[in-house]
């Protein structure tokens, strides 16, 4: 099942404009969809310096409602009404006078993924506040209720920047270096995916930006939400959830702790169930690579257990050409972990001679 992505970048036209949100889309739009979402593939929205709110809260509602991971990029102006002092997102007609009926209101992202599983939706923000908004943002740093409170089973990273100097714009430079980093090709976990765009921008920052980094709570029990995901036929959130607690335990224990690598063995099975014997066999073959690559011998039961799942899941692959693929990864590493099955290497060399001389 495919991801989601939102990419939403607005900004006041005039006058009121403090950062040129938009001009970061054209990077973004650069990135392969599957990139964006850290899924296998991926459906793409994109709103650019959108009119009304009214048509954001449609094209929101229907990426809320679609199946599978959700990532919402978000670039703009925050402003706030002078009725209820609530936070918007400013959009192209909005005014300061104005901001009630032509900005977007805040709480409305949440309201619109409230229902969404835990684990499955992620926002990457690049926002910059005008003098009232950010006033009132530091009014409200902890102990203080969140302002930009998106739903507490959703992942939020990114920042929030003062105004700028009178009369300048200024750039989403979090959100460009964002794309940068995805343009490479290689999505990193989305917390070091952030890291590394703050590092880039440090200087520029000073350390005066408002940073937003809220992983999302984690169900108590994660092995039954996981399961119960599975059984209701939502696999990709599954995956999504095993994905964010994959994550979680990372940067807790590190990349190839036990803790991390239990939630890899997980997502490869949960891969199986959902019928991808391919990015089963991938993620069988990378837990393998991991866990050599960090000392573990040959012959340990994890190791082998993991090449010979790779290995079955791989003979399961329908795709001629992602076998051809996997299958040079497999025999390279079935060449160190032969495993208990005598034969297994030369099976898998077999194998692939045949499918290379079907293409």
């Amino acid at each position: 099942m495919p991801g989601t992505v939102l990419l939403l970048a607005a900004a006041p036209l005039g006058r009121g404009r403090l950062v040129d949100a938009a001009s970061v889309l054209p990077v973004l739009a650069a990135v392969p969809p599957a990139v964006l979402s850290g899924t296998d593939t991926a459906n793409v929205v994109e709103l650019a310096d959108p009119l009304e709110p009214q048509a954001v809260l449609t094209r929101l509602r229907a990426a809320a409602a679609a199946p599978g991971p959700l990532t919402v990029y978000v670039s703009g102006q925050l402003q706030l009404d002078r009725r209820q002092r609530l936070p918007h997102l400013a959009l192209a007609r909005t005014t300061p006078s104005t901001v009630r009926y032509t900005a977007l209101p805040w709480h409305w992202f949440r309201e619109e993924l409230r229902l969404r599983p835990a684990g499955a939706t992620t926002l990457i923000l690049d926002l910059h506040a005008d003098p009232e908004s950010w006033r009132s943002l530091c009014a409200s740093r902890p102990p203080g209720p969140p302002p930009l409170d998106c739903g507490r089973d959703n992942a939020v990273y990114g920042r929030v920047a003062p105004p700028p100097p009178r009369r300048a714009v200024a750039a989403p430079a979090y959100m460009r270096a964002v794309a940068t980093i995805l343009r490479s090709g290689r999505r990193p976990a989305v917390a070091e995916l952030h890291e590394q765009a703050l590092a880039r921008i440090a200087p520029e920052s000073a350390g005066t930006d408002w940073v937003l980094a809220q992983p999302g709570p984690v169900p108590g029990d994660p092995h039954a939400a996981v399961t119960a995901a599975v059984r209701s036929g939502r696999h990709a959130d599954a995956d999504a959830l095993a994905a964010r607690l994959e994550q979680t335990a990372r940067l807790a224990h590190g990349p190839v702790s036990e803790e991390a690598m239990h939630w890899s063995e997980v997502r490869a099975d949960l891969a199986m169930l959902a019928g991808d014997a391919a990015r089963s066999c991938r993620t069988w073959l990378s837990v393998a690579t991991a866990r050599l690559a960090a000392g573990q011998p040959v012959d340990a039961p994890a190791v082998e257990a993991a090449v010979d799942r790779a290995h079955h899941q791989w003979g399961r692959i329908e795709d001629p050409a992602r076998a051809r693929e996997l299958g040079p990864v497999l025999a390279e590493l079935r060449g160190r972990v032969p495993g208990r099955q005598e034969g297994a290497l030369d099976h898998v060399r077999r194998q692939l001679r045949q499918l290379q001389t079907q293409s």
